[in-house]
Parts: structure tokens; C-alpha cells; sequence
């Protein structure tokens, strides 16, 4: 690489033509291409441009990745609700509603669905010898859902033929008289493929086992054995009257223009006609525990591009100051040369503007292509075709580069345009003290708005951006302190003594101790940056594995009466089951505040129907597993009057702390104050209810008991003998549910997984580019070592010393500041529990003093193996 001194000789010679003309004829445009062309001849623009091209194609890469699987997952999600617009309601549509589909070229179908007792016929028993000596078949409470033509329309069902036998797509719905159901329905009827069920006054033959359905739904009686039969066969099971608990859906698809003109038509005409029970159902409301894992993973991937973002910033900032240290020299020639501060800052914010139009355009295109990388690298695990995306992460990229340059980049040549022209004869003189703080003050405003844009999401945003710009605050205060900690030890004589490369880099820490802070935070920040995505990685997979474990309830027992409670807690207890029976009690909520409570009261869908249907009521007084107090206190021991309530339905019905609740149990009034809202873990597949009383106030109510429990799957069999010694009750079985759902958890884990491991090593590679900020200082003083006569040992201790010293310091504080910002994000961000690592702190120091002794190796091993007068030219 040519000379500093060199280089400005040349650039000098190019500016000598320009300052003999009169300034009318100078050209900003052309001595900026002047520039540029020289500069990248002298290698000024490798290091800066490496680092906005790579900083730009990781953003752009994980924005187009992330953009593409969005796109696909809110594509791929409507499976879960059959369709891509769902109304539901219960009572059978009025014609308009598919009507006016049709007339918008978009395809419907229609499902009913209800729970109602589902009984065996089994073949032996369907002649003549099944008389009056023949025993009670036995029943079990099915999900009915009546299906009609072109059912589902988005996704598909999948069935097998025999027990245990491959599964296919049906390919359409069941057949005339005939039904598809659960394989646990099979045990529970003690029936086979082939046999008859009975569904009131039609029976049915057995075509089908159900082993996908993803539009099961969330609701508890989905949970139930679900047996499936053709819509034109409901009518001959007499089961749907007067009073039956019935849900019509009508699911509706197409192009998306049409199907979200159509979402606003429904919503609009059900808001004109009031029908209340009647509503345009979502993911988010159809399959709550499915949204919110795909929240939980769009949130991840934002923050991917927003940490990307932040190193990008180091990067840029320390190749910046590089670039101007290297032309200061330069600088002052220009000035000898006749040129003002404006011409030279215009000159050189022309350069930056072509070389960051031009790195921004290589870096999307760049991560345009490795995003496909990324694709392939998933191989199998996408197993349907994503759609393209849209143009807004190229534009996110491209503007991220002119931020990033434009921000971290001004203020260096700011201060570059005060170089007095003295300089050239005295080379101790710099650029003077400036006030760039509005500049800088800029950039960071942009900044933080690209992150804001990048995150997708304010909160995620503003946190992260707090975080980070307080805690490089905190950082430079820190190192300022621990710095002048040193210095003072070092007069003190107290680190005198040692050998003499320490003694070597402590001195050159301290002396030089501006540029060592600014270097200690970058690391700092850098570091930080990937330490909190590892550390939020980990505890975000934790989270959702811990939300729905492999071991998590998958049977649940209801109608329990208060005489079965101790018998039947003992067989669970023979079979290694521990007592987790609740108590239940109905009742409809009546007043709020002392306000009458009616459906016509509430404008929402769903608080309509809570009002108009009975609450499940508990009372205890232990707040349950899984339950977290979010405002107010809980129920103290000995309380008669107090109510627990679920923060998401005290927000649908405007209920607030304080408020009255009274409720009506079987004519009797049961009044009590809101003191605490909940926060419920409902992917946990536990017992929850909304309201939770004190004991003291529901002594006496009519009660029945709930309760859910893991039961492995060798233990099968107990859920027949728990039904054949309580006729009563009702054993649900959710092993189909719980395994759809951790399903698509393992497909978000392992793409979430693969993203931060292609984002870790782009990021470890841009802060290679922030460590060789440096590298002339460190090159300069190599070279004035060695001209003291002190040997390569010496030299290489020195070095490696200082790197070690920075390195550690800049891992303890980035290990701290990834602690703090990584609770900030697992509270108000991702909303998991907060697990403390220690590990971080020993982990993060380690990291910093490899990071910094990789990059100071990588920077300085040509150092020693030329003379010391080369380097000295050289730096």
C-alpha cells in the first residue's frame, strides 16, 4: 500500500489544476470522481467499503429472508383457519354472505360443529344376536364437525386407512353415511375401521382416521375425539335444534385483493345488520397459541436485523475515523492549494455519496443472493415454496447504507474540512477541537428511525435502540474510570514491576487513552450486540419449548363430582398421576362496577359472547402454576372477598382493579372486588380459568372438578378404566393437538436457529472491520518500538498485551449491557421469563479477548517481519 505522504503528494498534484482556475470552474462532481478513482487506487476505500457492503448484505439478507417467511408464514397460517377469511357465528348464514363471495370470484365452503355423544355400533353387534341381552354399547363425547364441498380451502386434511398406516391427503371430505374420526375415538368406542358409530338417529360407518387437521381451533371441546362427516348427512342425525350449541362457518378464499375487500364487506355488514353472535374470525382469535409463536419468531427475526444494524454502525463509525486520520494530511494540502471548507467537504460528501450508492446496491444485491443460501441451507424444513419478496427490504438496505454513511461518516469529515493548513509543514498539528455533536446528534436520529423501520415494531425498536445508545454512554464512562484506575496505579509504582510488554501496553493504554476508550466501547457494543442474540436465541427457544413441553397435559378430565373427587384422585395416583383437581363452578357474570351487564353493551364479537354464556369460576388460594400476577395482589390466605382475573378478558369486557364483580351461581348472588389481573400461559395445555375466588366465597356453590395430566402413551388404557369405574365423566384426549403444535414449533426453532448462526458469522465478520479501526496507531507503534531497539518478542508482547487488556474490558462491559437490554427484551418485548446465564459475564470476557487477539493478529503479523523504517513509512 503506497504512503500516506505519497498518496497526498498525488492528490495534491490533482487538486493544483483546480485551484489555478477561478473558483467558478471548480467541479464538485468531477474532483469527487477524481477522488474516489485515486483513493480506491490507494486502498482508502477497501476497509470502509467492506464494511458497508458486508453491514448492508447482512440487514438486507436476514430483511429478505425475513420478509420471504412473513410473507409464507402468514400465507402458510390460513391452513389454520381453513380459508383466508372466516365468519363465524351460531346460526346458520344468511344466503348474502356466500352470495356476495361469489359475485367477488371467491370459493366457500361451509362447517358446523358441536359436541354430542358419539356411540359404538360395532359389525358383531349389528344383527339380530345385538338384542335386548346385549350390553350397553359405550358412548363418548365427540366434536362433531358436518363438513361441506370444497372443505378446507386452504391446507389440507390428512388421513390413513388403516391403524398405524401411511398418511395422505383426503383429497376431499367423507363420503355419504360414512365418517372420518380420531384414532382415540377408536379406544374410547373400543371399535375398528369399518365398524358403525352412532350419531343421534344416523348411524355411520367408520372410512377414515383424522392425523392432520389444522383448522381444529383452540376451543376446549375441539380437544374432544373429533369425528367428521359430510354437511348433507347433518340434517338425518336430528342432532341440530331449538337450543343447540352450535358453530356455523362459512370460510372464504381467493386473491388477496378480493379476499380483503371481502373482510371489510362482512365486517361492515354484520356492524349494519347488529348481528352480535356473528364475526370475521383471524388467526390471532381462531388459533391464539399458534399466533403468538409466530409473533414471538417475527419479533426474533427483527431483532436479527436490528443487531446486525447496530454492528453495522461500529463498523462504519471505525472505518470512518480511519479514513480520516489517513487523509488529514491530504487535507491540508487542499487548503495550501486555494480550496475552501465547503468545496473540500462538498468534494468528499460526493465521494461517500458514490461510494455509498454504490456499496448499499452491491450489498442488497449481495444479500439478495445469500438469503438464497440461506434457503437451501434449510433444506427439507421449508417444505412449500415461499413467495418473493416485497421490494421493502431492498429499500430498507439501501437506505440503511446511506444512514449508516451519512450518519457515522459526517461528523469524521466535519472535522477533517478544520485541518489547518500549517499541518503540512508541522505534522504534530491535527484537527483542531470541533463541535460535531449536531452531526453526530443526526446520524443517531436516523439511525434510531432505519432501526425503528427495520424492526417492524416500536417496542422492539425504541428498546433496543435505548439500550444500546445507554449503554455505550455507560460504557465510555466506565472505561474513562477503569483508565484512570490504571493511570493511577502506574504513578503509584504499584504496576512498575512486571514484564516489560506489559508495563509497554498499560503505558500506551493510558497515554493514548482517548483512542482507547473509543476502541473499547465499538468492541463493546459489538460484542454486546452478539451476545444478547445468543442469549435471547437460547432463552426465546427455551421459552416456547417450556410453553408446550413434550410432557405437557395431553388429557383432560371434566364433570367430576364432588363424591368421585378422592376415588378418582386415587387411581391417578396408582398410576404415578399427582392430585391436580380444580374446581369448577358456573356462573353467568351479571354486573361490572354495578353496571347490568348485556351483549348489547359491548361492540366486540367475543365479549358479546362471554357475557351472554356462563363464566367457569375456580377458587383457591394458591396462585396456580403458570399463573403470573400482572397488577394488583393475590387472593391472601383467610380472604372472603376478592376476585383473580385474566388481564386478556378484563380487557375485552372493561374490567379494571377495583371493579365489582357479582355473578349468578344457581340464583345465588356472589359479589366481589377486582384485586388482581393474571397473566395466563395458555400453550401450556394446563387448567386455567378466567376468574379465580377466594374458597370463603364460594363455600357451598354446586361444584364439579377439572383436571389435566400428562399420560404417557404406554398408559393408555387408563383413561377406558377411569371411564368405565365414573360413567360420567368425560376424558378428553389433546395428543393430536399437542403434536401439530409442537410441529410447527420445531419448524420456527430450526429456522430460527439456522438465522442466527448465518447472522453471528456475519457479525463476528463486521466487527473484524470495527477492530482494524486501529491498526495504523498500533502499526506506528510497532515500528517506533522496534527503532528503540526493543526485539520482536518484545513487540509481539506488547501488542498482544494491549489486545488482551482492551479485549477483556470490552467483554465485561458488553456481557453486562447484554444482561440488562436482554431483560429489557425478555419483559416488554418477547414476554418470557427472564433466566439469568451466569455464564455471560466469564463467557463475554472471553469472547472480547479472542475477538480483539484474533483481529490484532490478523492486523500486525506483517508488522514484525518487516524493518521498523517500513512500517514507519508505512504508517
Amino acid at each position: 500500500m503506497p504512503s500516506e505522504l505519497d498518496s497526498a503528494a498525488g492528490t495534491a498534484g490533482a487538486f493544483s489544476a483546480a485551484a489555478a482556475v477561478p473558483a467558478a470552474r471548480f467541479s464538485p462532481w468531477r474532483q469527487a470522481l477524481r477522488m474516489a478513482r485515486r483513493d480506491w487506487r490507494a486502498g482508502e476505500l477497501y476497509l470502509l467499503l467492506f464494511a458497508l457492503v458486508l453491514a448492508v448484505a447482512a440487514l438486507s439478507s436476514v430483511g429478505f429472508l425475513a420478509d420471504r417467511m412473513r410473507l409464507g408464514l402468514e400465507r402458510d397460517a390460513r391452513q389454520m383457519i381453513a380459508s383466508d377469511v372466516l365468519i363465524v357465528s351460531d346460526q346458520p348464514f344468511d344466503a348474502a354472505f356466500a352470495a356476495r363471495a361469489a359475485q367477488a370470484g371467491l370459493a366457500t365452503a361451509q362447517t358446523v360443529t358441536f359436541p354430542s355423544m358419539a356411540t359404538a355400533r360395532p359389525a358383531a353387534q349389528a344383527g339380530a344376536a345385538a338384542s335386548a341381552a346385549a350390553a350397553e354399547p359405550p358412548s363418548q363425547l365427540a366434536a362433531l364437525k358436518a363438513v361441506g364441498p370444497g372443505y378446507p380451502l386452504r391446507g389440507q386434511v390428512k388421513v390413513a386407512a388403516a391403524r398405524g398406516g401411511p398418511e395422505v391427503a383426503a383429497g376431499g371430505i367423507p363420503a355419504p353415511g360414512t365418517v372420518w374420526v380420531d384414532e382415540a375415538l377408536l379406544d374410547s368406542l373400543g371399535v375398528s375401521l369399518g365398524d358403525t358409530i352412532q350419531l343421534g338417529s344416523r348411524a355411520f360407518r367408520i372410512e377414515r382416521i383424522i392425523t392432520q387437521e389444522l383448522d381444529r381451533g383452540a376451543g376446549f371441546m375441539n380437544f374432544a375425539p373429533r369425528v367428521m362427516l359430510p354437511l348433507s348427512d347433518l340434517d338425518a342425525t336430528g342432532l341440530v335444534g331449538w337450543g343447540s350449541r352450535v358453530t356455523y362457518r362459512l370460510l372464504v378464499a381467493g386473491p388477496d385483493a378480493a379476499g380483503q375487500a371481502y373482510r371489510q364487506w362482512a365486517d361492515a355488514e354484520i356492524a349494519r345488520r347488529g348481528l352480535r353472535n356473528t364475526r370475521v374470525e383471524s388467526l390471532e382469535s381462531g388459533q391464539p397459541q399458534m399466533r403468538a409463536t409466530l409473533d414471538r419468531a417475527e419479533r426474533f427475526l427483527s431483532l436479527v436485523a436490528v443487531l446486525s444494524a447496530m454492528i453495522a454502525a461500529v463498523a462504519i463509525a471505525m472505518s470512518a475515523r480511519r479514513y480520516m486520520q489517513r487523509h488529514t494530511d491530504a487535507c491540508a494540502v487542499y487548503k495550501c492549494m486555494g480550496l475552501s471548507r465547503r468545496e473540500i467537504l462538498l468534494a468528499f460528501s460526493l465521494e461517500f455519496l458514490l461510494l455509498g450508492l454504490g456499496g448499499a446496491v452491491a450489498g442488497v444485491v449481495l444479500g439478495y443472493l445469500a438469503h438464497y443460501g440461506l434457503l437451501l441451507s434449510l433444506g427439507n424444513l421449508l417444505t412449500v415454496t415461499l413467495p418473493q419478496p416485497s421490494p421493502a427490504p431492498a429499500l430498507v438496505g439501501l437506505l440503511a447504507g446511506m444512514v449508516l454513511l451519512a450518519g457515522f461518516a459526517l461528523p469524521p469529515l466535519l472535522a477533517l474540512t478544520r485541518v489547518p493548513p500549517l499541518r503540512v509543514l508541522r505534522r504534530d498539528l491535527g484537527a483542531p477541537p470541533v463541535s460535531t455533536w449536531i452531526a453526530y446528534a443526526l446520524g443517531l436520529g436516523a439511525f434510531v428511525a432505519l432501526l425503528l423501520v427495520a424492526a417492524r415494531d416500536l417496542r422492539l425498536g425504541l428498546t433496543t435502540a435505548g439500550g444500546f445508545l445507554g449503554a455505550g454512554v455507560a460504557f465510555a464512562l466506565l472505561a474513562l474510570g477503569l483508565l484512570s484506575l490504571l493511570a493511577r496505579l502506574m504513578r503509584g509504582g504499584r504496576l512498575a514491576r512486571g514484564s516489560v510488554g506489559w508495563r509497554f501496553a498499560l503505558a500506551v493504554l493510558e497515554r493514548r487513552r482517548a483512542v482507547t476508550v473509543l476502541q473499547t466501547v465499538a468492541l463493546a457494543v459489538g460484542l454486546m450486540a452478539l451476545l444478547l442474540l445468543g442469549m435471547t436465541r437460547n432463552d426465546l427457544i427455551a421459552s416456547w419449548r417450556n410453553a408446550t413441553p413434550a410432557d405437557a397435559p395431553n388429557r383432560f378430565i371434566i364433570n367430576i363430582q364432588p363424591d368421585q373427587r378422592a376415588p378418582l384422585a386415587g387411581m391417578l395416583a396408582h398410576a404415578g398421576i399427582p392430585d391436580l383437581l380444580y374446581p369448577m363452578v358456573r356462573g353467568r357474570l351479571t354486573q361490572i362496577a354495578g353496571q347490568p351487564v348485556h351483549a348489547e353493551r359491548f361492540e366486540d364479537g367475543r365479549a358479546r359472547n362471554l357475557v351472554e354464556r356462563e363464566f367457569n369460576l375456580s377458587y383457591t388460594d394458591r396462585l396456580p402454576e403458570g399463573n403470573r400476577v400482572v397488577a394488583g395482589r393475590w387472593l391472601a390466605a383467610g380472604t372472603e372477598a376478592g376476585a383473580s382475573v385474566e388481564e386478556g378478558i378484563a380487557k375485552t369486557l372493561g374490567i379494571r382493579l377495583g371493579d365489582t364483580l357479582r355473578f349468578d351461581v344457581a340464583g345465588q348472588a356472589v359479589e366481589a372486588p377486582v384485586t388482581s389481573l393474571r397473566k395466563l400461559d395458555w400453550g401450556s395445555m394446563r387448567v386455567n380459568f378466567f376468574v379465580i375466588l377466594p374458597p370463603a366465597a364460594m363455600k357451598g356453590m354446586p361444584e364439579t372438578y377439572i383436571t389435566a395430566f400428562h399420560l404417557p402413551a404406554p398408559q393408555a388404557a387408563l383413561g377406558n378404566r377411569l371411564v368405565a369405574a365414573f360413567p360420567n365423566i368425560t376424558v378428553v384426549n389433546t395428543d393430536l393437538i399437542l403434536r401439530q403444535i409442537q410441529e410447527v414449533l420445531d419448524q420456527v426453532i430450526a429456522a430460527v436457529e439456522f438465522l442466527f448462526a448465518f447472522t453471528l458469522a456475519a457479525g463476528v465478520t463486521v466487527l473484524y472491520a470495527a477492530l482494524s479501526g486501529s491498526r495504523d496507531e498500533r502499526k506506528r507503534d510497532a515500528g517506533l518500538l522496534k527503532a528503540l531497539g526493543a526485539s520482536a518478542a518484545v513487540v509481539r508482547q506488547t501488542q498482544y498485551a494491549e489486545f488482551l487488556v482492551v479485549g477483556g474490558l470490552a467483554g465485561l462491559l458488553a456481557s453486562l449491557g447484554a444482561i440488562a437490554v436482554g431483560w429489557g427484551l425478555s419483559q416488554f418485548v418477547f414476554d418470557f421469563p427472564y433466566r439469568f446465564n451466569g455464564w455471560i459475564v466469564p463467557a463475554g470476557v472471553l469472547s472480547g479477548m479472542l475477538c480483539a487477539f484474533a483481529g490484532g493478529w490478523l492486523g500486525l503479523r506483517e508488522v514484525l517481519k518487516q524493518p521498523a523504517l517500513a512500517t514507519l513509512r508505512e504508517a
